[in-house]
């Protein structure tokens, strides 16, 4: 496995991870922290119960919040699965291990919960039992009772369910994340194979037309993992004779499209799919293709480090200048103002 994976803020957009982050712990009624696999955070906490954040502030306490912390998160990598359990002070604390080919990268720590039934307390693991002298050196005792009242009080059915939720939904996350990033390394790899092949003999067995078909595919596999919108991904036809071209469309986004070749897909002369694709559409054929182009480009300016000529290049576009000219005729600024707007967000 490639070692940098192990580093989660070389997987996730750390940006729009804590947004989530915070969203989650709103429905979720739990305090959320994200760490890397060394127990470092790399998140804030979000809605740190004041309780607790009492607790890590105080030096005679925030060890001992620590060692949960740390026995939470081995048990979570031991048994690859959220592990459930309860600290020094019985409150309720879970970890939620995100794992990327079999390895452990980090994990979610969650909780700072009562559980509402005291006897189901019984089936959890204390991870420490403090002496009661050692309790009783916390100074402000009435004001720490007040804050450990107002912790929220979950069942232990709402805490299993939300743990389940936090696992699958980071990991499906950070594995979709995952794929986007090989599918960018396996184009920077092969991206240079297409100038080299103009220049030189290519590799035995490989011709300049297998090159330029690898790189098509690659090209269509980047550009569709990052548009996956419904308006933008599909689009099914009033009239079925028309299928055939915009199936071919929106599954060869990079191709430069003509007339001629998409009648012939439908069966039908190029003066009627003309007709036929105004009526469907409300445009002509090369005003709805300019305006699809940019929608498709639009995820990548957003969400990836490709250049303006590579997004040009991957749809289609004859150069760089002409997609600029078009992305600015449509949207009222070039790419590049696009892209700093949304990647400053």
């Amino acid at each position: 496995m490639n070692t940098s994976y192990m580093n989660l803020d070389k997987i996730l957009d750390l940006k729009k991870w804590k947004k989530l982050q915070d969203s989650l712990s709103i429905v979720t009624k739990l305090a959320i922290i994200t760490v890397d696999y060394k127990g470092t955070p790399i998140t804030h906490h979000s809605d740190v119960r004041p309780f607790c954040k009492m607790m890590r502030d105080n030096p005679n306490t925030a060890k001992l919040c620590e060692k949960c912390d740390a026995r939470g998160g081995l048990e979570a990598v031991r048994t690859n699965a959220p592990y459930i359990y309860l600290c020094h002070w019985n409150i309720i604390d879970m970890a939620i291990p995100i794992i990327v080919d079999d390895q452990y990268v980090g994990a979610i720590m969650a909780g700072e919960v009562r559980l509402a039934d005291s006897g189901e307390q019984q089936t959890l693991e204390q991870m420490l039992t403090v002496p009661a002298k050692r309790l009783a050196q916390v100074d402000q005792k009435e004001e720490i009772n007040r804050l450990y009242d107002s912790i929220p009080i979950l069942s232990y059915s709402e805490i299993k369910e939300a743990a389940q939720m936090l696992y699958r939904l980071s990991n499906y996350i950070v594995e979709e994340a995952m794929n986007k990033n090989l599918i960018l390394e396996a184009y920077k790899k092969i991206a240079p194979l297409k100038e080299k092949a103009a220049m030189d003999n290519v590799a035995t067995g490989y011709s300049l037309d297998n090159i330029q078909h690898i790189k098509k595919e690659l090209a269509n596999t980047v550009t569709s993992a990052y548009v996956k919108t419904s308006l933008n991904d599909h689009l099914v036809c009033k009239n079925k004779t028309l299928q055939p071209a915009f199936d071919y469309i929106f599954k060869n986004k990079g191709e430069k499209f003509s007339q001629q070749m998409l009648a012939g897909l439908c069966h039908i002369s190029t003066g009627y799919f003309s007709r036929l694709f105004v009526k469907e559409t409300g445009i002509n054929f090369s005003t709805f293709i300019s305006l699809q182009k940019i929608e498709w480009s639009k995820p990548l300016l957003e969400k990836t480090d490709l250049s303006i000529a590579q997004i040009s290049d991957e749809l289609g576009f004859n150069e760089p200048g002409y997609y600029i000219k078009t992305f600015k005729k449509y949207e009222n600024i070039t790419p590049n103002v696009y892209r700093k707007y949304y990647q400053e967000k």
